[in-house]
């Protein structure tokens, strides 16, 4: 049996406000809402790996972690590491990558590694 990651999400308290961070700091962009008719619910464009997604949750964030592969994380790092909060500034691994983690608005932390 092949077993693979497709999907990840993310609970927020506040689907619009959130979707306008991952957008405006992050750069994502959504590509999906559900449901249609009052949605709760928002997944995003990615080139590679699993689908991240974000779905409102007031009464219980969920203060996860997901890591991103970046391509140039120094520049990446340059660009956010003034606008948001940060959990662990860039270094390098003891395992040969270099990354840097930070804080969304509902507390999840967002790593981004060079390998």
């Amino acid at each position: 049996m092949e077993i693979y990651l497709d999907h990840v999400r993310a609970n927020v308290s506040d689907l619009q406000r959130s979707i306008q961070w991952y957008e405006d700091t992050l750069g994502f962009k959504v590509t999906g809402h559900w449901p249609p008719e009052n949605p709760n619910y928002a997944h995003f464009e990615t080139e590679k790996g699993a689908i991240f997604a974000i779905m409102e949750h007031e009464e219980n964030p969920s203060r996860g972690r997901f890591n991103f592969k970046v391509e140039n994380v120094d520049a990446f790092w340059e660009e956010l590491k003034d606008k948001v909060e940060v959990v662990e500034e860039l270094f390098n691994t003891p395992y040969g990558s270099r990354k840097f983690t930070i804080k969304d608005i509902d507390g999840n932390e967002l790593g981004f590694v060079q390998v």
